[in-house]
């Protein structure tokens, strides 16, 4: 038995191969953590201070030391690679939290998205995706926009 074991993480060293763990199911955090990992992929480059900014962001909004929130936001990161659609994620935050936690998480996704001092087309269709599926208005997105900026 050990050595059948040994062997298969033999085997996966040598071909790259692992066994992945199989993910959580997403709740509200997670969902806004791969909201706001999907912002940060919108224009293909994934940058250091977008990364930067999500961990620091879940560590803020979930009490997570550094290497919490970076374990976090890689298991995020795997939920938005896997997962067919922002909606999803943005309904399931819309379904369980306040219209002011939404509000903090719209603003969230903008300090992301702001976080590489470049705004692109592909970014800003994400954001107001976002906000439509998080059922907030165009006012309440510019005023999470400005908060965001100011911060």
């Amino acid at each position: 038995m050990e050595t059948t074991a040994f062997l298969t993480r033999l085997k996966q060293a040598f071909t790259g191969a692992a066994t992945a763990e199989p993910l959580p199911e997403p709740d509200e955090k997670l969902a806004l953590g791969a909201l706001m990992v999907r912002v940060a992929l919108s224009d293909k480059v994934y940058h250091l201070t977008e990364i930067s900014e999500i961990d620091h962001l879940l560590g803020q909004f979930y009490g997570l030391k550094p290497v919490e929130a970076a374990k976090m936001r890689a298991t995020c990161e795997k939920l938005a690679k896997q997962a067919p659609g922002s909606d999803d994620f943005a309904h399931m935050i819309r379904e369980t939290v306040s219209e002011d936690s939404r509000i903090a998480a719209l603003e969230a996704m903008w300090k992301v998205a702001m976080a590489d001092g470049k705004r692109t087309p592909e970014e800003l269709e994400v954001m107001e995706h976002a906000r439509v599926d998080l059922g907030l208005s165009a006012e309440q997105c510019a005023s999470a926009r400005v908060a965001a900026k100011g911060h």
